[in-house]
């Protein structure tokens, strides 16, 4: 809501973020002309005050001018006047639906941004966001579908992949390997074909968890590291500790931390509690989901590894990249969050691989596992914490 006195690049502004729709709203509205002030309640109220004809007219030209010169691809909002507290003013109500498009905002001499509605606020969409919205948009590929820039068919070991080809039973006996590695074939609709194109040589980022191509040769930043402190400490103040920097394909880096994991999962004996006296430290599902989650699902936009470090008295998984659009934090913690995969063609390498069972119920099933356990949320004393 725009008052009678506020720039106008800012209307500009808030109605190029209504196009680029990232809250899936279907658009909004900027009103010109009214503002909020307070009832002897305390409750919000729309004061409308109005524009008179001169500044109506003003108002509308400079904004569609730059709806149309300052915003790129264009857009041509709907423009409506409502009846003011007074009849000698109108209200200017200017409506923005969603579009396909991912759309730039100039302000002065600068290059251009991209701006979305977050609740009221209309914000710059920057780093992860902003590669999201271009996505959505379709104005960028996927990571997982855009070919690599270092990475050919050359370093792919044929053997390695008819391997995985069989362990995901769609390695037909009557074809060749090499046939897979196709600009043409697909594996799944999913998964982009292996090949970029005919006369291109570059494979799709998603390959990585099954050829043995080094990610660190492919894609820097598909790395893990991996901690593990095992003196009694809750922080990272711990003198020795274990380090393991994996750097091979995604999949036997989901692999190695499996096994990693796996050694933190054995079975202690609780002195106070005598019913599960013999009670696992932690649940092996669990553990598993996280690990898999945490490298399937990451932004590998971001050049931070994926890393995970053992305390003595919980675990922590950090995957790199915010939470995915239209999925809220209390949902995505309590394991309600709807399914979404940041990396489609990616997630159905490892669910047709068999590291990933629980495809889009992840987060419920830890929960589900670490409850099952009788281990306790973080907001528990720290010595029964995971």
């Amino acid at each position: 809501m725009a008052d009678v006195n506020d720039d106008v690049n800012d209307v500009i502004r808030a109605l190029s973020a209504f196009a680029n729709d990232w809250a899936n709203h279907g658009g909004g509205y900027v009103v010109c002309g009214a503002k909020e002030t307070k009832d002897e309640h305390g409750f919000a109220k729309l004061v409308a005050t109005g524009l008179t004809a001169k500044r109506i007219k003003e108002v509308t030209g400079r904004v569609i001018q730059g709806c149309r010169e300052r915003v790129s691809p264009s857009i041509a909002p709907l423009v409506d006047e409502l009846p003011a507290d007074t009849p000698d003013r109108r209200v200017l109500v200017f409506t923005m639906v969603a579009t396909s498009s991912a759309h730039l905002f100039r302000s002065g001499d600068d290059t251009g941004r991209h701006y979305i509605r977050v609740g009221a606020e209309t914000r710059e969409a920057r780093n992860g966001l902003l590669l999201q919205l271009l996505v959505r948009k379709g104005a960028m590929e996927p990571w997982d579908r855009r070919p690599c820039k270092e990475a050919t068919v050359s370093d792919i070991d044929l053997l390695v992949l008819r391997d995985a080809l069989q362990r995901m039973g769609i390695y037909q006996q009557d074809m060749r390997v090499e046939d897979y590695v196709s600009h043409e074939r697909s594996l799944h609709a999913l998964v982009p074909p292996l090949r970029a194109g005919a006369a291109n040589r570059r494979l799709a980022s998603a390959q990585l968890c099954s050829a043995p191509i080094r990610p660190a040769h492919a894609v820097p930043c598909a790395r893990g590291i991996f901690n593990f402190l095992h003196l009694s400490r809750h922080d990272r103040s711990t003198r020795t500790a274990e380090r393991h920097e994996l750097t091979s394909t995604l999949l036997e880096q989901a692999q190695r931390l499996i096994e990693l994991l796996n050694g933190q999962i054995y079975k202690a004996f609780d002195k106070v509690d005598l019913k599960n006296a013999n009670a696992r430290k932690y649940p092996q599902v669990a553990l598993h989901e996280a690990a898999v989650s945490a490298l399937v699902h990451r932004d590998y936009e971001s050049y931070d590894p994926t890393r995970v470090t053992a305390f003595s008295d919980r675990i922590e998984f950090l995957s790199p990249g915010s939470l995915l659009a239209g999925v809220a934090k209390d949902e995505f913690e309590s394991g309600r969050a709807p399914a979404k995969w940041r990396n489609e063609a990616l997630a159905w390498f490892f669910n047709r691989l068999n590291p990933a069972q629980a495809e889009g119920q992840g987060i419920r099933t830890i929960l589900r596992t670490m409850n099952a356990e009788g281990c306790r949320p973080r907001d528990s004393p720290p010595a029964t914490q995971m």
